[in-house]
């Protein structure tokens, strides 16, 4: 069985609980002949926001995101358009109802294809709220108020996470929305305060203010923790000079509703302990994620969790403190919050269960893609994190600022598109790591990824013969190197 977010995983001797891996292990349980079930409810956001079959990704996450992202990008392309020869009456105003319509009619129809994929693999699906009664069994009520119990040999979690709340902060609750909100909201969400500096927090103020609105990110300490932080700063100073404002080492404190209808947030300068306040139409708190696994009762199951972040405890095999109790997804302690990761758990753990396969899923080289609205793709270890492991006298750091030949017609700033390899600095020097500010830089890292994952040495890279005209040819003609001091910016075409 799946439990949860409804694709994360799968489950195999019976039924399941899942997310967007859920959905992805059930299907793939079911190909291999087995009896599967998935269990999947989504508790509606305290503004009241639900959606369908699919977990976040496919309903409040990466799909909805990259919509309104691209959304944002076409804006910028407009504004290019005149200097190629179109005649675009400017500016062009945006709709946002418009866009929030077509977008959320393509995640209903993907809840509905999740829907008919289960119904085709004869993969029984409960639309109900389960938690443990014991290691084998569920329990959940139907709408109608019956109690259903539900048996499985193999059971699989996949329940994910939920974004944050700052409850300790006056107003939070009651005038703030989430990811969970945003990406459903009928009408435009005017000035918009972010708060927040994950991946989240700051593609969302990207799309923002690429679509015309004003939009501000509070951040308290630094951006993007956990990136490469070289990069992080790059996408904040790209983001700044294209219209989203920061405040820096700022705290928010108090959200209040105003008579007219605005809301007035009252933050703290942790830098000179100064209070300030500003007027909002819409506030997001983007602070990090929770996982989903307080109602599931685990405790009856015997499943152990991390005392500090609720997060469930696995092996290198996905396993539980349960012998035949697994977790797969962002509900697992250690794992990268990435969607594909997830699905690509889910499985190959069915192909261990039921296939005769001994392939544990590896954690090392995951690539993934920041969607700001200047792309930050990377994949394998940060620059920190190589000196960390190894010690700066034995990294090599390759880097490069390029100019898009897109933007040269449009007059576009590149001040920001730079790239970058770690490599060990003994021949023939394995790549650690890639990092790539850019446009499409999805595209870009994913091409990489597979050289990086198959130990791709610079020596390698450098004779990769590159594409041109294009962006990712800078990856193969990385020739300085950080500790030569020579000037990495790349002139000619």
């Amino acid at each position: 069985g799946y439990l949860g977010d409804a694709t994360q995983g799968c489950l195999g001797g019976r039924w399941a609980y899942g997310e967007h891996a859920g959905a992805g292990g059930a299907d793939a349980t079911a190909q291999l002949g087995r009896k599967v079930a998935v269990v999947d409810y989504v508790e509606p956001s305290p503004r009241g926001t639900r959606w369908g079959l699919g977990g976040t990704c496919v309903n409040v996450g990466c799909i909805p995101k990259k919509l309104m992202h691209q959304a944002a990008l076409l804006g910028g392309l407009i504004r290019d358009a005149p200097h190629y020869g179109w005649e675009v009456a400017q500016p062009v105003p945006h709709d946002w109802r418009k866009m929030a319509e077509a977008v959320q009619n393509h995640v209903k129809s993907l809840n509905w294809g999740h829907r008919v994929q289960l119904q085709d693999r004869k993969v029984k699906y409960f639309n109900i709220k389960a938690s443990f009664v014991d290691e084998h069994t569920v329990c959940g009520v139907a709408k109608g108020g019956k109690e259903i119990l539900l048996s499985a040999d193999h059971i699989i979690i996949a329940t994910g996470g939920r974004p944050r709340y700052p409850t300790h902060i006056e107003g939070a609750l009651e005038y703030g929305i989430t990811s969970d909100d945003i990406f459903w909201l009928k009408e435009s969400p005017g000035k918009t305060l972010v708060v927040g500096a994950s991946y989240v927090a700051l593609e969302c103020a990207g799309f923002l203010t690429g679509i015309g609105l004003d939009a501000t990110v509070m951040i308290r300490s630094i951006p993007l923790r956990g990136f490469d932080q070289q990069m992080s700063s790059m996408v904040i100073e790209h983001m700044a000079s294209h219209g989203t404002q920061f405040l820096r080492g700022c705290a928010p404190s108090r959200v209040r509703r105003l008579p007219d209808g605005h809301l007035q947030v009252t933050w703290e300068d942790r830098t000179t302990g100064k209070e300030d306040t500003g007027t909002f139409d819409t506030v997001l708190w983007a602070i990090g994620r929770v996982p989903d696994t307080r109602s599931l009762n685990l405790e009856k199951a015997g499943v152990d969790t991390s005392p500090d972040t609720q997060k469930i405890l696995v092996d290198s095999r996905e396993g539980t403190s349960v012998p035949h109790i697994y977790a797969i997804g962002d509900v697992v302690e250690g794992r990268p919050e990435l969607t594909p990761t997830a699905i690509m758990a889910g499985r190959l753990l069915v192909q261990r269960l039921f296939g005769g396969s001994s392939d544990l899923m590896d954690y090392d080289n995951v690539p993934t893609t920041v969607f700001t609205p200047l792309e930050y793709g990377c994949v394998g270890l940060s620059e920190e994190e190589a000196v960390a492991r190894h010690g700066q006298e034995h990294v090599e750091v390759y880097h490069a600022h390029y100019k898009p030949l897109e933007f040269t017609v449009a007059g576009r700033d590149a001040s920001q598109c730079y790239v970058k390899m770690v490599c060990l600095r003994e021949p023939p020097q394995l790549v650690l790591g890639l990092h790539f500010l850019g446009p499409n830089a999805g595209e870009v890292t994913q091409g990489f990824a597979l050289g990086i994952k198959c130990g791709a040495s610079y020596a390698q890279v450098m004779r990769t013969v590159g594409i041109h005209p294009t962006c990712s040819e800078e990856v193969v003609k990385l020739r300085i190197s950080k500790r030569s001091g020579l000037d990495p910016t790349v002139t000619g075409c």
